[in-house]
């Protein structure tokens, strides 16, 4: 593990067959108004993709670019950028994400008014400039999946995932858990629980990283005048390889973090929905795609 900087911030980003959106946010990390350097992981693009990102590596010294292990997952992918990183301070973005040129300024603002271990999420917009509902949520239990997947809100109004309908705060607030998509902390805070959790490959590993932290003391935040714009779902990877990661991780994460806590009857009927759901997500792509 590299020596802190603590004048630089270091951007986490792994990349896995992005598209042309990675350039977008590789430049809108590189124009930011505070020192920072962009610790690239290449988890398998195209050879020309790669090529391009060693020639941009090798002019621009803020660029530290890790590539040759092949497609190892985000969760290590993320762990691996980190372990390059020297600043003192971690952004986890998304490669499909374009921050705007004072977001690292305003999140060392922030983070100079909180007391540690603190975590930090931002408002993410996707290209229309809607709010999307991951970067506030609630902590994910085998409850609050429940009232999810079945949409019984109007029975448990408090029970909901997702509060991209509630109000925009004003301020910077506490919030059970954020997106992986944009995550703030300390490199000291984000190892002292582990890092990501490397038996995540793709999916969940932000809300099991969430609520480790909670549970290591840790606090949660949502800055809204932190604003991102994030397309999402711009890998080249098939629905069936997305939605088959998602679901084991959902499994993992339930299993691991519940097992003590729930009845294993709750837990295996909760296994039951997730690949029935996922099964479902992946024959209507199926039917789409051959309508």
């Amino acid at each position: 593990m590299t020596a802190e900087n603590p004048s630089v911030t270091s951007v986490i980003m792994v990349s896995y067959h992005t598209g042309p959106v990675l350039f977008e946010a590789i430049s809108s990390v590189l124009a930011q108004t505070v020192p920072v350097e962009l610790c690239l992981v290449d988890n398998g693009n195209p050879p020309d993709i790669t090529a391009k990102l060693q020639s941009m590596a090798a002019v621009d010294p803020r660029i530290r670019f890790v590539t040759g292990h092949g497609n190892v997952g985000f969760s290590r992918g993320c762990n691996t950028g980190a372990r390059a990183a020297t600043g003192e301070q971690l952004l986890f973005l998304n490669p499909d994400s374009m921050l705007r040129p004072d977001a690292l300024e305003k999140l060392k603002r922030h983070a100079a008014n909180l007391k540690r271990p603190f975590m930090i999420g931002a408002r993410l917009l996707d290209e229309d400039g809607k709010d999307q509902r991951g970067c506030r949520r609630a902590l994910l239990t085998p409850a609050t999946a429940f009232v999810e997947a079945l949409h019984l809100y109007f029975l448990f109004p408090k029970a909901r995932l997702n509060f991209n309908h509630e109000p925009i705060p004003q301020s910077i607030t506490p919030i059970p858990a954020i997106s992986g998509a944009f995550v703030f902390l300390t490199r000291e805070d984000f190892w002292k629980i582990g890092g990501f959790d490397e038996g995540y490959f793709l999916h969940v590993e932000d809300l099991d990283l969430c609520l480790r932290f909670r549970r290591a003391g840790g606090e949660i935040y949502f800055a809204p005048d932190v604003v991102v714009t994030h397309i999402g779902g711009t890998s080249k990877a098939t629905k069936a390889f997305i939605e088959k990661h998602k679901a084991r991780g959902f499994i993992r994460y339930f299993h691991k973090n519940f097992g003590d806590e729930y009845p294993s009857l709750v837990l295996f009927l909760l296994d039951i929905a997730v690949w029935a759901r996922t099964g479902l997500k992946i024959g209507l792509a199926k039917i789409k795609a051959a309508t």
